[in-house]
């Protein structure tokens, strides 16, 4: 069986949705938030692949970004799924 390193890629995910909201807290407009989550996630996982983090999904930098990447975008998209559960009307 395969190991996808959930945690790891889980922590990335926590990590740029918190700094997401601390820079919502910021006069810089929203409209950043997707593309520095995004570069924050390509940095958490190059980092995570140089630090040997156990279990990481990927063997390679190109990998290690692009799980970064990913990774960070979803926390934006945690975000607008949130916000679209909380502003339904009934």
């Amino acid at each position: 069986m395969m190991d996808f390193g959930i945690a790891s890629v889980a922590a990335i995910t926590v990590i740029c949705y918190l700094v997401a909201q601390l820079i919502k807290a910021t006069p810089l407009d929203n409209k950043w938030l997707p593309g520095i989550c995004g570069l924050m996630g390509a940095a958490l996982g190059a980092a995570c692949l140089a630090l040997g983090v156990p279990d990481f999904p990927a063997t390679d930098y190109i990998t290690a970004v692009a799980v970064g990447i990913v990774s960070g975008l979803a926390a934006t998209g945690v975000n607008q799924v949130y916000k679209q559960f909380a502003n339904t009307d009934k």
